[in-house]
C-alpha cells in the first residue's frame, strides 16, 4: 500500500518501512562522529556509510586513489575503499552555493576542499580512460581522465565498487 507505513518491494516478500526511512532522513543530525574510531570517522545515518572525518588533502591519479584507500588506516581500522559515484554524490547538498564545499549544513567533516574527488566508478563508455568524480566546489557529478589528479575521500561499508 503506497502512502501507508509499509510498501512491498517489487517482486519480493520484503517490505520497506517508509515512515522509518523518512525518520532517518529527517533526523536532527544526519551524521555522527564515531568515538570507536577515535573521532576520526563519521557515520552517515542516511546511508549507513562510514566516512573519514578529515579526508587527505593530496591529489592522486585514479589508480593511486584506489591504492591509497585500500591501505588506509583511520581510527585504527583498515578496510577502507574508494566510494562509488552514487555514494560520493549522496554527500552533496545542491542547496549549498559554491565556493563552499557542497555538503549538508551542520556536517562534522574537516579539511574538505571545494575540489574534485574520485569515485571508484569507471565511466562505462570508456572505462579504461575515464572515471566518475564529484566536484565539491559546485556539486557537479562528472568524469575525468584516470591519469588526472583529484582528491580522495575513503569510505567503509556499503556495496563497494559499482561496475557500471
Amino acid at each position: 500500500m503506497i502512502g501507508g507505513a509499509f510498501m512491498a518491494a517489487a517482486g519480493t516478500a520484503d517490505a520497506i518501512n517508509l515512515e522509518s526511512w523518512d525518520n532517518q532522513i529527517n533526523k536532527p543530525s544526519r551524521f555522527k562522529v564515531l568515538s570507536a574510531f577515535g573521532d576520526a570517522a563519521v557515520l552517515d545515518k542516511e546511508t549507513q556509510l562510514v566516512w573519514e572525518q578529515s579526508p587527505d588533502r593530496n591529489t592522486r591519479t585514479w589508480s593511486g586513489a584506489q591504492v591509497f584507500c585500500n591501505n588506509r588506516n583511520v581510527g585504527n581500522r583498515l578496510g577502507w575503499r574508494l566510494p562509488t559515484i552514487q555514494e560520493l554524490a549522496s554527500l552533496i547538498d545542491p542547496t549549498i552555493a559554491s565556493p563552499d564545499p557542497t555538503l549538508p549544513l551542520g556536517h562534522p567533516f574537516r579539511n574538505v576542499l571545494s575540489s574534485h574527488y574520485w569515485s571508484a566508478t569507471s565511466f562505462a563508455f570508456d572505462a579504461a580512460i575515464f572515471a566518475w568524480d564529484v566536484d565539491l566546489f559546485n556539486g557537479v557529478v562528472g568524469t575525468r581522465g584516470k591519469t588526472d589528479a583529484a582528491l580522495v575521500w575513503c569510505v567503509r561499508g556499503g556495496q563497494g565498487v559499482d561496475p557500471q
